[in-house]
C-alpha cells in the first residue's frame, strides 16, 4: 500500500500539493538532528532525510527500490543503535502501528529522535475518507489521531518536543481548486490548526532514572580542612590539628 501511496504523491495535483508541504516539514524537522545513523521507514521514492547531515543514512521498506528490505514491525537493527528515524505516514499504512513505534523506541539511542507525519481524521481530509470509502490511497490509510499518537509516544518514553500542521486546503484533486483555497494555508496555523489535513510531530527518547552525578562540594571542603597545604607551614598545621584533637595539650611552647 505504501508503494501505491508513493506513486499517488508524485502523480496528481493533490499528491504533489501534499508532498511539497511534507517535504518542507521534514527538511526543517531533521536539519539539526545529529549523530551517525539515520533511517527513513517507507516511501523510498522520496528523500525526507535530504536536509540532515548525519553521515550514514538509508531507506528501509518492504516494497519498492529501498536500500534495505524489511518490515517496520521487525527492524533488523540493534537496540540503541540509531540516532534518527523518520516515519512519513508509516503508521497510517501499517496494520500494527503500535508495534512499529515500539520497534522505533527500541532501536533509537538515548536522546535519539523520531519524526513522523500522519493524516488527521478530524479534518476535511478525514471527512473525504468517510465519504469516498477506503478503496484508494490515501483514503485507505488508518488516519490515526494526533492525541492517540502522543499517548503512544509518551507511553514509550518518547517525549514530544515539536510539531506542525499542514495541508489546510480541502482535498480537491484539481490544482486550480487547490489554488483557490490557498488563503487557508496562510490562516490555518492561526485560526484552525486542528483542522489541518496532516500533522507532523517529533519526539526524543528519554531515559528515565538517569541523572548527572556532580561532586558534593560541601563534603569535599570539610575533608580538605584537615589536609596540609603542599609547600606551606606543615609543622604549624599538624600542631594545630593535634591541639584541636586534644584540648588538654597546650601545644608547642
Amino acid at each position: 500500500m505504501m508503494e501505491r501511496f508513493s506513486e499517488w504523491l508524485a502523480e496528481g495535483d493533490l499528491g504533489r500539493y501534499l508532498l511539497e508541504r511534507e517535504q518542507a516539514y521534514f527538511d526543517g524537522a531533521v536539519a539539526d538532528a545529529f549523530g551517525y545513523h539515520a533511517v527513513q521507514l517507507g516511501l523510498p521514492g522520496h528523500d525526507f532525510l535530504r536536509a540532515n547531515r548525519i553521515p550514514l543514512k538509508l531507506v528501509a521498506d518492504p516494497d519498492g527500490p529501498a536500500e534495505l528490505a524489511c518490515l517496520a514491525e521487525a527492524l533488523p537493527f540493534a537496540s540503541n543503535s540509531l540516532d534518527l528515524v523518520v516515519l512519513p505516514h508509516t503508521l497510517d499504512f501499517t496494520t500494527h502501528p503500535h508495534q512499529v513505534l515500539r520497534e522505533v523506541e527500541r532501536v533509537l539511542m538515548p536522546e535519539g529522535r523520531v519524526v513522523l507525519t500522519g493524516f488527521n481524521p478530524w479534518s476535511l481530509w478525514g471527512a473525504k475518507r468517510l465519504a469516498a470509502g477506503r478503496y484508494e490511497v490515501p483514503w485507505r490509510g488508518q488516519f490515526l489521531s494526533l492525541p492517540r499518537i502522543k499517548d503512544w509516544l509518551e507511553l514509550m518514553e518518547l517525549e514530544p518536543d515539536g510539531g506542525s500542521f499542514m495541508a489546510y486546503a480541502p482535498p480537491f484533486s484539481r490544482g486550480d481548486w487547490l489554488h483557490r483555497f490557498a488563503f487557508m494555508e496562510a490562516a490555518g496555523d492561526r485560526w484552525w490548526p486542528l483542522a489541518a489535513g496532516v500533522y507532523g510531530i517529533s519526539a526524543v527518547k528519554r531515559m528515565r532514572g538517569l541523572r548527572l552525578i556532580t561532586p558534593t562540594w560541601g563534603v569535599a571542603k570539610k575533608a580538605a580542612r584537615g589536609l596540609a597545604v603542599a609547600g606551606g607551614n606543615d609543622r604549624h598545621h599538624v600542631a594545630r590539628q593535634a591541639q584541636e584533637t586534644d584540648p588538654h595539650d597546650p601545644g608547642p611552647a
